[in-house]
């Protein structure tokens, strides 16, 4: 349990951003700096977070603060993290520093798996945050490996006979586990004291670190900007986002959902989803819930919750 002393008064991500009312990833970030420990570089890719917090001549980022390409900030905070090490064993710095690395999920998913899997196995000490809003926000709402079956995308629009994306989510805390590393998580921004205290968690694992959270959008999801923790937590109540960590290969289940709510509660408030509330359509929700309740009962079988 994280308690509110704990975290640093100072704000590292300030205010006066671009980033859309409401958007996720501004939210994220906050959260993110308030749990730091000690100087920390951040690595951020390409994408909304990154764009809108860095409009020229101007920052947010009270912190030492990299911008990379969409699919390389993984390397790049190898990069970094070896360079430390280099100037240690040479006697040129002796400080320590934490690494954190940002990317979306196109830059993550897609592009970007590459890299990761690349500095997982290779055992870089870093922690690298997926802020999920499953599509291409940033570059005009694009599908991705994030976006989920049934939503309406620029590149999987929803038609008078295709239902917006027809294939499901990828399971991207699975892969990253696959690797071996020692820690790997979910969380969602309406729940906090998890994220904070998962964040702390990755920071103190020796070599890398992985946490993968929901990141509502406002333009993308088409929701009102004042319902982004409402469907955060939405996301979590229905099973849709099951939050759990994996500690050393060993699932534990965070967030018990005993009585879920339906997951029309969670598409409805969603303008993406609108258009499986038509007659034809509404077998597609079905889909969508047997989806989420074969996903929750492979992760609580795996937490050893079933």
């Amino acid at each position: 349990m994280v308690t509110l002393k704990e975290l640093t008064v100072e704000e590292l991500f300030t205010s006066g951003h671009r980033l859309c009312a409401g958007c996720g990833a501004g939210i994220i970030a906050r959260m993110t700096l308030k749990a730091l420990r000690r100087p920390t570089i951040i690595v951020n890719a390409t994408g909304c977070l990154e764009v809108a917090s860095t409009i020229y001549p101007y920052t947010s980022w009270r912190t030492p603060w990299v911008h990379v390409a969409f699919e390389n900030a993984a390397a790049v905070a190898s990069g970094i993290e070896a360079a430390i090490k280099a100037l240690k064993k040479r006697g040129a710095w002796n400080k320590e520093v934490d690494i954190i690395a940002f990317a979306g999920d196109g830059g993550t998913f897609d592009i970007g798996i590459q890299a990761l899997s690349g500095a997982l196995e290779r055992g870089h000490d870093f922690l690298y945050i997926c802020y999920d809003n499953e599509a291409y926000m940033n570059t005009g709402i694009q599908r991705s490996g994030a976006t989920p079956h049934g939503a309406a995308t620029t590149t999987s629009p929803a038609g008078t006979k295709i239902p917006g994306k027809p294939e499901f989510k990828k399971d991207f805390i699975g892969i990253c586990a696959a690797h071996g590393i020692e820690y790997a998580a979910t969380a969602s921004p309406a729940y906090w004291n998890d994220y904070i205290r998962k964040v702390q968690r990755g920071l103190a694992v020796e070599g890398p670190a992985v946490i993968h959270v929901f990141s509502p959008c406002p333009l993308g999801m088409r929701h009102d900007s004042d319902k982004s923790i409402e469907i955060a937590r939405l996301a979590v109540q229905t099973r849709y986002w099951p939050v759990y960590e994996v500690e050393n290969g060993k699932y534990k289940l965070n967030i018990k959902v005993p009585r879920p709510k339906p997951i029309e509660e969670f598409l409805k408030l969603q303008g993406r989803f609108r258009h499986l509330f038509k007659p034809q359509f509404q077998h597609e929700i079905k889909r969508i819930q047997e989806w989420v309740d074969e996903n929750w009962k492979r992760i609580t079988e795996l937490c050893g919750e079933a």
